[in-house]
């Protein structure tokens, strides 16, 4: 008697930039079928591919590529991987109603509190919705060209759908998603972690976010420079204390020494702009909801003030809306 057939799964990329095409790539080069919807790099990324220049894994190009410029046009996929900005998550739900298999599971790769929440409003009940948090350096330098620094992993957690009613049998058939969710990436040769608490591990990734996303804008500094001069530093240290505080406000103890730990990361990790700073050079609106007014009303309405981070919201925000 024949085992039975163990079916890979169909993966589709949503907002093929930088996180997009990295993941994409890297799940592609380990031999899953992926599919990349793109909107105006489709003609680059059809004619020449992807190219990824990491210095973690050498120069690689996936080409050719199954690109699309509409999600009709893409065959029904198992796993949707959203790379795209939380600024446009409302224009991407047709897009993954079109794309997704039934029963698919939808991972936000993604910054930012309560990023799933509008989501999931027009999303049907048949799709899981899961949170994914990716610890990477990377960017996009050109139409359909990544570069990749450091980094790679990503934290999976559940966010709702039919695994969503508090029985034990549910809880596992949620486990079980998220566990196929980081099998994905580790066949790709990437750390994942499945997180069993998904508002609280969004708020871990705040810790890092919200201190050298805005400063980055603000300073016009990258990683380097903004870790090497002692003012900078004990405004860092101060804007992740606060994170701490707002997390343990929202009843999410993070773990002993967190923000120290990514401090020391940061300290080792090659010269970096973070995403925020590509966003305000190419005059894209800046992510100031999901990583600053979310995370601050959430912390607002638990009776905790976060006076930092409050006024580096409203210096984004003055910011954000000149460069727009």
């Amino acid at each position: 008697m024949m085992g039975a057939v163990v079916q890979t799964p169909r993966v589709g990329i949503i907002g093929t930039g930088a996180i997009g095409g990295f993941y994409g790539v890297m799940l592609a080069r380990a031999g899953f079928d992926v599919h990349f919807l793109l909107r105006s790099e489709f003609p680059a990324v059809a004619e020449h591919g992807l190219q990824l220049n990491s210095a973690v894994h050498g120069a690689l190009t996936l080409n050719p590529v199954q690109a699309y410029s509409s999600a009709a046009d893409m065959p029904p996929c198992d796993w949707l991987l959203v790379g795209a900005k939380t600024t446009s998550n409302a224009e991407l739900a047709p897009a993954i109603i079109k794309a997704a298999a039934s029963g698919a599971k939808v991972l936000l790769l993604q910054n930012g509190l309560d990023v799933e929440d509008s989501l999931r409003e027009l999303l049907p009940d048949s799709l899981h919705l899961l949170g994914g948090l990716c610890f990477i350096c990377v960017h996009r330098a050109a139409p359909g060209v990544i570069e990749h620094q450091a980094l790679g992993g990503v934290n999976i957690g559940y966010h709702s759908g039919p695994a969503l009613t508090e029985e034990r049998a549910d809880e596992q058939a949620r486990r079980a998603i998220v566990e196929e969710g980081a099998g994905l990436f580790r066949k790709a040769g990437l750390d994942s972690q499945a997180m069993a608490n998904l508002q609280q591990a969004r708020w871990q990734k705040l810790v890092w976010n919200v201190p050298y996303n805005g400063l980055s804008v603000l300073l016009g500094a990258s990683t380097t420079p903004l870790m090497a001069d002692a003012s900078s530093r004990e405004l860092i240290q101060a804007l992740m204390a606060e994170v701490v505080q707002g997390a343990l406000a929202c009843g999410h103890t993070l773990p002993p020494g967190y923000a120290e730990q990514l401090f020391n990361v940061t300290q080792k990790m090659p010269d970096y702009w973070p995403s925020m700073y590509h966003d305000y050079l190419h005059k894209r609106p800046l992510e100031l909801s999901a990583i600053y007014a979310r995370p601050l009303a959430a912390a607002k309405a638990a009776g905790c003030d976060l006076p930092k981070i409050e006024a580096l919201y409203q210096a984004l925000s003055f910011v954000d809306r000149r460069n727009g």
